[in-house]
């Protein structure tokens, strides 16, 4: 009879614990992303790369190469967050890390990047 109440606590404390467990994002590599977009659409990610923020232009791309030669299918566009934005100069042309959800079907200005992460999060400089 001990055992029924055991039970419902147990299975209340697993369902709750769900959400926590989504909200932590996926380490994921850009080419995993690139490569397998509809694996990670609109899954939480984090992803590290060289961060682009200008018009129209915002962006993480593989390699700040890829940025350079305008390999745009090798990057994702980024819904830049305002404090992103506040932030330019500290994480424009740096690699960092980000946060957000993926989006495999936007792809940013003139459709000209591999989809997008959107919601962001956390972005910081990867040293």
């Amino acid at each position: 009879m001990k055992t029924r109440p055991l039970l419902f606590l147990l299975s209340l404390l697993c369902w709750l614990a769900q959400p926590l467990a989504a909200a932590e994002p996926i380490d994921v590599s850009l080419v995993r992303l690139i490569a397998n977009p509809n694996d990670y659409d609109g899954k939480l990610v984090r992803v590290i790369g060289y961060a682009r923020l200008e018009f129209e232009g915002d962006a993480i791309y593989l390699h700040e190469d890829d940025y350079k030669h305008s390999i745009y299918k090798n990057g994702l566009w980024m819904d830049v967050s305002e404090d992103m934005r506040k932030r330019k100069t500290e994480l424009d042309r740096k690699y960092v890390l980000i946060e957000g959800t993926f989006d495999a079907k936007m792809t940013g200005h003139m459709g000209l990047w591999s989809g997008s992460i959107q919601k962001i999060t956390r972005c910081q400089v990867w040293k």
